[in-house]
């Protein structure tokens, strides 16, 4: 593996992504985690108990994570764009902490993953085991992206992930007729 460069703004590639932004990143978080995607499926992550995901009963998807993050404090926001996969919308019909709050806005494609407001992910992957390393070598998908912890950058990126969970944009959207409620829930 080549050498990337490392400060304030890292390059992180492939299966590099699990590392940096699941388990240096996600799981850490102590107060606040804000994530944007287009896709949100159930990923699989290792179980706090074993630390591994080896076999598939030890693992939990991504929801179950989040969820746990909640309970403790941590206030959780995922705007995503599309339907949730199966999975993942059958987890979400159960109780959720009110920490967790999932919003949709059709038009998002940004991908962003920003822990305690201190570091951030930016890049092509979204909230999937294929874009975040979680699957194997050969069944995940080719992703390129920046770790920071710039305050200047994560600010910048914050503004606009707040304007869009606001709605801001959406008074004026040209989406209307795949958004006709602007911000809606998940429908559970």
């Amino acid at each position: 593996m080549p050498t990337v460069p490392r400060g304030q703004v890292e390059l992180i590639a492939d299966g590099e992504h699990y590392q940096r932004v699941i388990r240096d990143g996600l799981l850490k978080a102590k107060v606040s985690l804000d994530i944007s995607t287009a896709d949100f499926k159930a990923m699989l992550l290792p179980s706090p108990a074993t630390g591994s995901n080896k076999r598939r009963g030890d693992a939990e998807s991504v929801v179950a994570h989040l969820a746990r993050l909640a309970e403790r404090g941590v206030e959780v926001r995922i705007l995503h764009a599309g339907v949730p996969s199966g999975p993942t919308l059958r987890e979400l019909k159960g109780p959720l902490p009110r920490e967790l709050t999932i919003r949709r806005c059709p038009r998002l494609h940004a991908k962003m993953v920003m822990v305690d407001a201190r570091m951030m992910y930016l890049g092509s992957a979204n909230l999937t085991g294929a874009g975040l390393g979680a699957k194997g070598e050969t069944r995940r998908n080719f992703e390129w992206g920046v770790w920071t912890t710039s305050a200047e950058l994560i600010d910048a990126a914050g503004q606009r992930f707040n304007a869009l969970w606001e709605g801001t944009h959406c008074k004026g959207c040209g989406r209307r007729e795949v958004c006709p409620v602007p911000l809606e829930e998940p429908e559970l």
